[in-house]
């Protein structure tokens, strides 16, 4: 099939995403959303999440639009989840309590959506590659969680809905033991729907969307709604997990270790603050 050049959508004034679409000639299109930061591993904030929020919800909206690729600029990662500096910077506390997780507006999207994967997908990043409708990963792939190595208690949904697609005792291995998995293990484990070398990945992501854009719109629609409805009851649970078993987390000691070990480059020791409370 032949399509058309990638476009910019210029009217949307993005600083962190790239946005762009393309159509075939045959009809129908795709929508590309790029996080742009590979400069911190496509690591993102709260105004990286706010614009890609803006990007889903043009291409929702567009009916020219019949499926959506997310991925990462460059081929070292797709994304390495939250930015440090801004988690550091109590981002991450205002995310659980007063906003909502990216997976949420992938889910909002009446469009599938198509992560293709390079490079590291690690925390944030491996949670938003899953959560999308389909996965394709390059050879350079590498997933995993990093919620217990860097103090960041995970909830809800993104954490439950692991265990739709691994099953319930791999996503505990994932999630509790902070385990990495390279791209064929991720496929043996059903993580990710193909594996392909790393100059092959446009071409197979293409061929996805054409497979798509090939059927009925309004049916495919329905679908993703209908599969997604699966998870809906527990759609309210971001948070609310946190907040019931350490509603002082983010003001304690285990956040600040866990940046001052990042950063200084050493692991952290987070049972000394278990040890001190025991001799008091």
């Amino acid at each position: 099939m032949a399509w058309e050049p990638w476009t910019r959508v210029a009217e949307l004034d993005l600083r962190d995403i790239i946005y762009e679409k393309r159509r075939l000639q045959a009809g129908g299109g795709a929508a590309r959303i790029t996080i742009n930061r590979p400069e911190r591993l496509n690591a993102f904030t709260a105004h990286s999440v706010n614009e890609m929020a803006t990007a889903l919800d043009d291409a929702s909206h567009d009916p020219e639009i019949g499926v959506v690729v997310l991925t990462g600029a460059g081929d070292r990662a797709f994304s390495s989840g939250g930015d440090v500096e801004w988690e550091a910077g109590g981002g991450l506390r205002r995310q659980f309590y007063h906003a909502l997780p990216p997976n949420h507006f992938l889910r909002m999207c009446r469009k599938p959506i198509i992560a293709a994967v390079k490079g590291y997908a690690i925390g944030g990043g491996n949670h938003l590659a899953y959560c999308c409708d389909f996965t394709i990963a390059a050879e350079n792939a590498i997933f995993g969680q990093n919620g217990p190595r860097v103090a960041s208690p995970a909830d809800g949904y993104p954490v439950a809905y692991l265990t739709r697609v691994v099953g319930a005792k791999r996503a505990r291995e994932m999630w509790m033991l902070c385990r990495r998995y390279d791209a064929r293990q991720a496929l043996a484990m059903g993580l990710v729907n193909a594996v392909v070398p790393l100059d092959k990945l446009e071409e197979e992501v293409d061929k996805w969307c054409e497979e798509i854009l090939a059927l009925n719109p309004t049916c495919i629609e329905v679908l993703k709604a209908t599969f997604d409805s699966d998870i809906d009851y527990l759609a309210g649970s971001f948070g609310r997990i946190s907040s019931l078993m350490a509603p002082d987390f983010f003001e304690g000691p285990d956040p600040k270790e866990a940046a001052e070990a990042f950063f200084g480059k050493r692991k952290p020791d987070f049972w000394q603050f278990r040890k001190r409370r025991t001799r008091s």
